[in-house]
């Protein structure tokens, strides 16, 4: 579908929705016209735009050029920002035609969804119940398929908990990796841009876009660029604040897990869900008050009650209460984290519960409090988290979050993607898609990484290839060289072969994969390997070139050669069968 479609289905499909509660500000159709047809005439003239034919939303404490950044309170900004926030302006940059600014819980102090003079966002399937907050009108928009994508922030959950409420895909990055740049801030230390869409390739390739650029902060060189085939995923022993019915929606998730291939380790949540606590009911979130505080002190008639009382006594902390709060969350981060060594990730329920609008007006400081008992700790202890759709829990859909360490995006992603079961959202005609590449989104990010190619002990299933899953290397899948190789059974313990490029006279294409290994680990890699062996470029046949094994003249001379096979499997299975008819 071309941009211009895609954005005439769009307005067509908000205008249908009939949810003005969504919107602080809506673009005019001419105006998201003119740039689709820039999208469309880029894309026409050969540049790839990666997210051409995709609209986005978002949300309004994010600078969107031309529209007022008021974080919900209309009092905040009365003129328009002059440009886009860097997240926003890569997305364009990336062919998404941004549409609007999204509703959210006033200066994204909440969790909720309805602390908002435009309106409580309504849940996108039940209007009685809560959208989930503070990024409520861009998940909602996502989820009744208004846009393909949408930017929301994260400091307690705010990118998480709405995901998990509507049924839809939530990133929150690594800190620091995606800019923050043109974001009102909430809580410097903490805030994360993050992104919504239905799918999980979708939010990968928005993310990679969106992540990365000047003056972010650089993923480190270690960090793994895909899960083991059989992860370990630590899981909590017990389930405080949830009830029976979604007991038992997380049990049918971690099952789904082990069914999959994960291997389980159960342990103690507290020291997280101590840490969580010290970001509202302790001295850090004297932040809230640094971000905004002079603006909500001098404004408490436009500002909500709700959000203003928290603002104004995040003002009265004290410094010596923030420096003991923030020794304390370093002791419990460290006891907390120590329990996940020798683990991949953390599987955990998103949020506890589905409540109507009119019980959060009830009693507005409990019920959030509620919603953020698994989301708090996520950025306190620097971590990222994937929240994904995971089934059903009577009528309420229930999400779960898959918590990696810092930096380690691409393992969460890996695991999201072994426990998730999509659950259908409501979708409007035309919404769209993009097919996530086979690198994960940090290395679209800035993350480097090196394709390498491997034909022997390094393949899959065979004995050296913890070599590379142990350094974090994504299998990317079968390749085949150029006809300019001859190979050889080098005599080597365990056994292996060699590749030797002959020219296109004697030549032959040998089989092979493809690894994507961080450009670091693979120098590491490259230090630690044996005699006769060696790295170097391979052509494969479609013409590229790639990292491949080679070997020293001599020893591939000693060698048998074994080129008539194709690839070192079938040279196996031969020897194989030669064994049993012995």
């Amino acid at each position: 579908m071309s941009a211009v479609d895609r954005v005439r289905a769009t307005y067509a499909a908000i205008d249908a929705a009939d949810r003005p509660e969504i919107w602080i500000f809506l673009r005019p159709l001419a105006d998201a016209l003119v740039d689709a047809q820039a999208v469309d005439a880029a894309v026409a003239a050969g540049e790839h735009r990666p997210l051409a034919g995709l609209t986005s939303a978002v949300k309004n404490n994010v600078d969107v050029a031309g529209l007022p950044t008021t974080a919900g309170c209309p009092s905040y900004a009365t003129t328009p920002a002059t440009a886009d926030a860097t997240a926003v302006d890569r997305l364009r940059r990336a062919g998404a035609v941004v549409v609007g600014a999204t509703n959210l819980d006033q200066f994204a102090t909440g969790l909720v969804g309805t602390r908002s003079p435009h309106g409580a966002v309504r849940d996108a399937r039940r209007p009685d119940r809560i959208s989930g907050g503070s990024s409520a009108g861009s998940a909602v928009a996502v989820a009744l398929g208004l846009v393909d994508v949408a930017i929301g922030t994260d400091t307690a959950g705010s990118g998480r908990v709405p995901a998990a409420l509507q049924g839809i895909v939530g990133i929150k990055p690594t800190y620091g990796v995606v800019s923050t740049d043109g974001v009102v801030p909430a809580c410097r230390s903490y805030d994360c841009v993050t992104i919504f869409a239905r799918d999980l390739d979708t939010a990968d390739v928005a993310m990679g876009v969106m992540a990365g650029g000047a003056g972010t902060r650089p993923f480190p060189p270690t960090a793994p660029l895909a899960a083991p085939e059989v992860p370990v995923v630590a899981v909590p022993r017990d389930l405080p604040a949830l009830s029976d019915t979604w007991r038992a929606a997380f049990r049918t998730a971690r099952d789904r897990l082990a069914d999959r291939g994960a291997t389980l380790r159960e342990i103690d949540l507290g020291p997280f869900l101590d840490a969580a606590r010290l970001l509202y009911d302790g001295g850090l979130v004297a932040e809230r008050h640094d971000a905004v505080g002079e603006f909500v002190d001098g404004h408490r008639d436009d500002v909500d009650p709700t959000v203003g009382s928290i603002i104004a006594a995040a003002g009265a902390v004290s410094a010596t209460t923030l420096l003991r709060d923030r020794r304390r969350l370093a002791d419990l981060a460290a006891i907390a984290l120590a329990q996940l060594d020798g683990c991949d990730a953390l599987l955990i329920p998103t949020t506890t519960g589905h409540p109507t609008i009119a019980e959060v007006d009830a009693d507005p400081i409990a019920a959030n409090s509620r919603l953020g008992v698994y989301t708090n700790f996520c950025n306190l202890m620097d971590l990222c988290a994937v929240a994904v759709p995971s089934s059903t829990a009577g009528d309420d859909q229930f999400g779960v979050t898959v918590v990696a360490r810092s930096g380690a995006d691409a393992v969460a992603l890996d695991v999201a993607r072994l426990v998730t079961e999509p659950v259908p959202s409501v979708a409007a005609p035309g919404a769209a898609s993009a097919a996530a590449p086979p690198a994960p989104w940090p290395t679209r990010a800035g993350h480097s990484a090196t394709l390498l190619m491997v034909v022997g002990a390094h393949l899959r299933g065979q004995p050296l290839a913890w070599q590379l899953t142990d350094r974090g290397a994504r299998w990317v899948g079968p390749a085949r060289t150029a006809p300019l190789y001859r190979f050889a059974r080098l005599d080597t313990a365990p056994p292996k072969p060699g590749l030797m490029r002959v020219g296109p006279e004697d030549g032959t294409s040998i089989g092979g994969e493809l690894w994507l290994v961080g450009t670091a680990m693979l120098g590491e890699f490259l230090a630690a390997l044996p005699s006769p062996m060696a790295l170097g470029r391979v052509t494969l046949e479609d013409g590229s070139e790639v990292v491949g094994f080679g070997c020293a003249l001599d020893a591939w001379r000693d060698g048998a050669d074994i080129s008539h096979f194709g690839d070192w499997p079938a040279y196996l299975a031969d020897q194989a069968s030669d064994a049993s008819r012995v």
